[in-house]
């Protein structure tokens, strides 16, 4: 099955590449797709945003699309930043960097550091039908960066069953243990569930 990944995130369409390839799944970039959208994430929930960035590629490739809405929740910010997780911090926060330093900002004082990364994705056929599924991974949010792998707040978000944090892990045990690979598990049973083929 062939998929139109709605997103041009570079590193985001590599690491779904290596997770769905393994599924017998087959992900192509907007250009590889003729498409060139950029899809306003005007929604109030990932799956809201999920579903906005598949249906619009979708309809501009006029081929399936796949959609991922994602970021990090944080208990003790109320499940900040949420959605806005790649705009956290507005326009003083134009990196990865600085918007993990602002985080740690806000963070300063906080004992309870607990943290989720989620992952929704979405799946929109031309003839009407969505798939959709949730994974989520818990950690906790370090005070200070570690790693250089992976890409947003992945040098805070500490995996303690692991000992590491996102951006130390190899790419191998990241994909497998990530917010994205275990929705795109739950999708994939999904799929093969339904009539899709």
């Amino acid at each position: 099955m062939k998929f139109v990944l709605a997103s041009n995130n570079i590193k985001k369409l590599g690491e779904m590449r290596a997770i769905l390839s393994d599924m017998g799944m087959e992900v192509i970039s907007q250009s590889e797709a003729g498409v060139n959208v950029e899809v306003e994430e005007t929604g109030e929930s990932f799956e809201e945003n999920a579903l906005l960035k598949a249906e619009t590629v979708m309809r501009a490739a006029n081929m399936p699309a796949i959609a991922d809405d994602s970021g990090l929740s944080v208990d003790a910010l109320g499940g900040r930043p949420g959605v806005y997780s790649a705009r956290f911090g507005g326009d003083g926060c134009k990196s990865d960097h600085e918007r993990c330093e602002y985080l740690l900002r806000l963070m300063e004082n906080e004992v309870l550091r607990k943290a989720a990364f989620v992952s929704v994705i979405v799946c929109a056929f031309p003839d009407g039908r969505r798939i959709s599924a949730r994974g989520e991974c818990r950690g906790e949010i370090l005070r200070e960066f570690r790693g250089a792998g992976g890409f947003g707040y992945d040098p805070l978000f500490f995996v303690p069953e692991y000992g590491q944090t996102m951006a130390e892990m190899d790419a191998g045990l990241k994909n497998s243990i990530s917010h994205r690979a275990r929705a795109l598990r739950e999708l994939k049973i999904k799929l093969e569930k339904s009539d899709l083929k």
